[in-house]
Formats: structure tokens, C-alpha cells, sequence
């Protein structure tokens, strides 16, 4: 099965086109230009050089969130226009879980942190076995206070990935809880990891139509967040 996977939850954008679990090829761009310039053109060229083109894809994936709303807008909104001229199945793909997929190889707890701002971390943690991850929570929006007291007493050192790490290990670190950084290449955002938790999602029968492809945020916008202040201030 080949999969053509979309990565643009954060700063930086991917795109990977994977045979079964095998990478086949995967562009990476973070320039600091918008997804809606980046996401599109790095598909096209990637397709193009490996000689294959939208007929030859068997499934399209996405990172849904959480991440930057926009982001997450644009990588959904692209998903969908390419998969829908083939009518070609979907994958919206956690984008913690995505992650945790980099670290597959390894054994022990990993811990997922991308900075949400307004003090909170967007976290889910995991624990992998040398072959994939498997859940421990679901992906949330959480405060550090509040992963801090979920991790008192524990003895397994949290590999922490994502771009929150540094500020997670800070805090966990600070309070006495055993963590470590995963090496640079492998704490990002990465398309191939949405390929490959893409591929888990078709083997269980859990794709999806381009229709149905949404983004999944975990919390309000910053707009609704404060149109919600206001209200309460004036009911």
C-alpha cells in the first residue's frame, strides 16, 4: 500500500510517501514561508521525482491535531483535494501519536509535549516495546502543574519528544521526575510518522472519507476563547 502523508501541525511541513512500513521518500521545509505556499509544491516535486503520481497512491493522510489551527486547516484542506479527484481513502492521524512512532524502535515510556501556550502543553504519553507505541493517556491539553502530579513517584524515565520538549524536561527535571530528550532528528514533527501510524489505522479498517477528514483541535481557538470571556462578562 502506498501512502502519501501530510505533516503541517506545526512550524515546519513534511511530506513522505511510504510503501507499507518502508519510507520511500520524504521532503522537509521549515523556512519560516506559510503551509499554504510549502505543502502542495513539496507533494508535487516529491511525487515527481520518484516518477509516481496520484494514480499510483492507495491512501491519503493527514496529522489532524493537535497543532496550530491554521496549520491544521491547511494540511486537512490539502488532504482533501488531493484525495478527492481519486475518491482515495484517508487517514486523519493524531498528531502526538504521530510522534511517538518516531521512537518505535526504542523501549520505555514516552512522553509527547507540544507548547500550547496560556501555560499548557498539548501531551499524550506512551509506551513502546522496540516495535510501537501504545497508549497510557489520550491526547489532551494539560498544564505542566498538572503532568508534573500525574508523574510523581514514577521510576520510568520519560522520553520526551515534540516541540515542547525542552520546556517539558525543564519542568519534569525541576521536580525531580526522570526524563530525557530524544535526540534532535528524531523529536519533531515528521510526515513519516503520520505514514506510519496511517498504515496501523487501514490494517485495523479505520479509514475514513475525504468528506469526513477533520481537523481535532483539543481546545477553543483564541477568537472563541475570548468571545466566551466577553460573554461571561457580560451575560
Amino acid at each position: 500500500m502506498k501512502i502519501l502523508a501530510l505533516e503541517s501541525s506545526a512550524v515546519a511541513a513534511s511530506v513522505a510517501l511510504c510503501e507499507d512500513e518502508t519510507l520511500i521518500a520524504q521532503a522537509f521545509q521549515n523556512t519560516g514561508l506559510t503551509h499554504s505556499q510549502t505543502l502542495l509544491p513539496l507533494t508535487e516535486d516529491l511525487l515527481k521525482n520518484c516518477g509516481l503520481t496520484m494514480a499510483d497512491v492507495d491512501l491519503i493522510a493527514v496529522a489532524e491535531g493537535p497543532g496550530s489551527f491554521t496549520g491544521l486547516r491547511i494540511g486537512v484542506a490539502a488532504a482533501k483535494g488531493l484525495a478527492w479527484g481519486g475518491e482515495l481513502p484517508c487517514a486523519g492521524c493524531s498528531t502526538l501519536e504521530s510522534m511517538a512512532w518516531n521512537l518505535a524502535g526504542f523501549e520505555g515510556e514516552v512522553c509527547v509535549a507540544m507548547d500550547a501556550r496560556r501555560k499548557q502543553v498539548y501531551n499524550a504519553r506512551f509506551r513502546v516495546d522496540g516495535q510501537q507505541p501504545h497508549r497510557l493517556t489520550p491526547d489532551r491539553a494539560i498544564s505542566l502543574e498538572d503532568l508534573i502530579a500525574e508523574l510523581q513517584g514514577t521510576d520510568a524515565a520519560q522520553i520526551i519528544v515534540g516541540d515542547g520538549a525542552q520546556l517539558c524536561y525543564d519542568a519534569l527535571t525541576a521536580a525531580g521526575i526522570p526524563a530525557k530528550l530524544a535526540s534532535p532528528n528524531l523529536r519533531m514533527q515528521s510526515a513519516w510518522g503520520v505514514a506510519r501510524l496511517a498504515l496501523e489505522k487501514a490494517r485495523a479498517g479505520q479509514t475514513i472519507t475525504a468528506n469526513e477528514l477533520a481537523p481535532v483541535y483539543h481546545r477553543l481557538s483564541q477568537a472563541e476563547r475570548e468571545r466566551l470571556e466577553r460573554e461571561n462578562k457580560n451575560p
